[in-house]
This record gives C-alpha cells, sequence and structure tokens, in this order.
C-alpha cells in the first residue's frame, strides 16, 4: 500500500511510470532512503515491457529538488562521517544509472532544481526546463566541490560558461539551463498536465514516441544573460588561479563581472580552489562515470575538512551567513590542501568506470558509455 506521506511515490499511468519526490517541506531534499527507493523502481521498471518511459517531478509548487538532506550530512559530519559516504555511493550510482538508463527518461525540472536535483534530473535523456525553472550547483558556498555528475555536466558546456557557473554557484534560468547543456527543451508550466496525460496517452507505446510528444509540447525560452556575458566570462575564466580569474573579473569593467568577483570571494577558499582543479580534470575525463568518481573522492575529502561542516552551520543550521572558512583567503591554500580532494578514500572509489590512480584527468581510458552523450539513454 502506498501512502501519499511516503518520500517517494510511485506510479502508473497508461505506459509511463512516474516517480515523484515527495518531501515539499524540505523542498524534496533527498535522503538516502530515497535515493535507494528510486534506484529500486528504476531497476524494476527496466525489465518491465510494460514500461515505455520513466517521469520524474517533484510534489508541490517549489520545485523538483534543491538538493541532497545537507542537515543529515551536518550530524554525519559531527558523529564521525560514515553515513555520507554511504549515501553518497549510492547517489552518484543512481546518477549513472539514469544517464545510461536504456528508456526514456523525462525529468520535468519546474521550479527549484539544485545539487542532487541536478543529479536526478539533468542526466535524463528529456531534460524539461518552464519559465519558473531555477537551476544550480550552489555547492562553493557551503564548502563542497560539485558533486552528482555537476563537473561532468559544467566542464562540458560552451567556452567557460561552466567554469563561472561551478565557482559562484550561480542560478541560471530556462534559457541559460538549455545553453548550458543542462535541459533540452523548454515548456511552458501551464503545458505540463497536458504533457503528462500525452506521455500515458495511446499515442505512446515505443520509445522513439516519448521525443516527439514532448517536442509538440515545447516552445522557444525567453532570453537568458549567458550568452551575452560570454565575451567576458571566457576571457575571465580561462586564467589557470582562482586569484587570477578573480583579478580578470575585477578589471573587466563591467558591473557583472565585478559582481561574479564579489560572489567568489564569500565562498570556500578551498573549495573554490579544488572546483577549479575537477573542473579541468572532469574536461579530459572521457565518461561521467569516471568523474563520478573523481566527486566522490572530492565529497569524502571535504567530509573530513573545516569547511563543509562549517559552510552548513552557516547557510542551513544558524542561518547567521557568515562562514568562518580556514583557511579564510584564497592565498591560505596550498597545493596539498587541494592535493586532497583527489586522493582515493579510505573505503574506496565508486567503481564506475577505470581506475583514477594517480594521473587522474589524464583522459585516458573509457568506461561504460564513453563518448555518448549526457543523459542520451544509452545503456
Amino acid at each position: 500500500m502506498v501512502h501519499d506521506d511516503e518520500p517517494v511515490l510511485l506510479g502508473r499511468a497508461g505506459r509511463a511510470a512516474h516517480i515523484t519526490l515527495n518531501r515539499p517541506r524540505a523542498l524534496n531534499a533527498l535522503t538516502h532512503p530515497m535515493v535507494r527507493r528510486i534506484s529500486e523502481a528504476l531497476a524494476e521498471w527496466e525489465d518491465d515491457a510494460s514500461v515505455t518511459a520513466v517521469i520524474i517531478s517533484g510534489a508541490g509548487e517549489r520545485g523538483l529538488c534543491a538538493g541532497g538532506d545537507i542537515r543529515a550530512i551536518h550530524e554525519d559530519g559531527r558523529s564521525g562521517g560514515s553515513a555520507s559516504p554511504a549515501f553518497w555511493r549510492d547517489e552518484y550510482r543512481l546518477n549513472a544509472r539514469i544517464a545510461r538508463y536504456p528508456k526514456p527518461y523525462v525529468a520535468l525540472m519546474d521550479g527549484i532544481v539544485m545539487g542532487g536535483g541536478v543529479g536526478v534530473s539533468a542526466h535524463g535523456s528529456h531534460r524539461i526546463v518552464t519559465e519558473r525553472s531555477v537551476v544550480a550547483m550552489p555547492e562553493t558556498g557551503i564548502g563542497l566541490v560539485p558533486d552528482v555528475g555537476g563537473t561532468f555536466l559544467l566542464s562540458r558546456a560552451p567556452g567557460e560558461l561552466g567554469t563561472h557557473l561551478a565557482l559562484t554557484g550561480r542560478a541560471v534560468g530556462p534559457a541559460d539551463a538549455l545553453l548550458c547543456g543542462l535541459a533540452d527543451r523548454f515548456v511552458p508550466s501551464e503545458r505540463l498536465a497536458g504533457l503528462r496525460n500525452a506521455l500515458a496517452g495511446p499515442g505512446v507505446r515505443e520509445a522513439a514516441d516519448v521525443g516527439g510528444t514532448v517536442q509538440g509540447y515545447a516552445t522557444t525560452a525567453p532570453e537568458g544573460q549567458l550568452a551575452a556575458d560570454r565575451e567576458w566570462i571566457d576571457v575571465c575564466y580561462a586564467a589557470d588561479t582562482v586569484e587570477e580569474i578573480v583579478e580578470r573579473l575585477l578589471g573587466s569593467g563591467g558591473p557583472a563581472a565585478k559582481e561574479a568577483a564579489e560572489t567568489i570571494l564569500t565562498r570556500s577558499p578551498t573549495a573554490l580552489k579544488a572546483t577549479l582543479e575537477a573542473m579541468r580534470r572532469a574536461r579530459r575525463l572521457p565518461t561521467l562515470e569516471q568523474v563520478l568518481d573523481q566527486e566522490y573522492r572530492a565529497s569524502c575529502a571535504a567530509l573530513t575538512g573545516h569547511d563543509l561542516l562549517e559552510g552548513i552551520r552557516a547557510q542551513v543550521i544558524d542561518k547567521d551567513r557568515r562562514p568562518r572558512w580556514s583557511p579564510r583567503e584564497l592565498a591560505g591554500v596550498s597545493e596539498a590542501d587541494v592535493a586532497r580532494f583527489f586522493a582515493p578514500p579510505p573505503g574506496g572509489d565508486l567503481g564506475l568506470g577505470p581506475a583514477l590512480g594517480d594521473g587522474a584527468g589524464d583522459g585516458k581510458g573509457a568506461g561504460a558509455g564513453a563518448g555518448s552523450k549526457p543523459g542520451d539513454g544509452t545503456p
């Protein structure tokens, strides 16, 4: 028996299977049991010939998912940090499963979609944004490196747009999400109910029918901002260090660039330097699986450092928005501080792709699905 108060609701309509993240008061933040439930459902439907497509959405009016349950990470970190690595292990494996799912996976990215919400949506084969979509990977603001495959997606955005979003944690609307490769189609929110009904209708019996149905409801997104900012973004973020990026932003003369620099300077200095290195390495890694292995290393390292717990405290627990980073300045972050984010964790890597080894990011080797477009549904 399914109860409406369960954190993940599963259902069927026609040949479409539905996943609804059902923690609206917590903006549908993901917990470990939720990740397991979604993964179990996908495994079951993968072999179910009566299921043509899977649709994921969020309960409530505010969004699909605001990320992982970082309160739980904070509590775990304070008590020794054994539960979070287990959560991330299953979460990142779920992200990889979604990216390689052999059936159409339709993500309704309406409203807020951040962090873990990006992980359960932006690797899908059909990623739909609306005029209400707010998409972000804000991890540097809590002392973490973008994860859930975020550095894979952002490292493949045009020019240096992904670096800009990774370092600042800036949220983007539908047009910019499309430009950066985080989404595929824009569907006005008022058409979502019709799209759901159409996907459950008798005209959708094969995987090929799903794309055509989605396209029938899609239209042109309202104009975004990032395309116009490409000129200064590509120049400033091409620098080799975070310090030089900030210097270029401040020296560019534009108010938007200055604002970006000021935002960066509020983020965890350690997380910023680790994120820039992670983005550069992710560009050279050919598969999502290898990048997820790298992100797992970074997350486990952050858990044993100072800034992640302090960032969560400042943003979510005490909400004073005044994190006391350590080191406080970019200049205080050493090469060794960054290197530990790329060292194998005590429990080992996820093992999704070829071993990263000491030369992680050298671009050698190929894991499952190498060369395929993220979210193309290729098994």
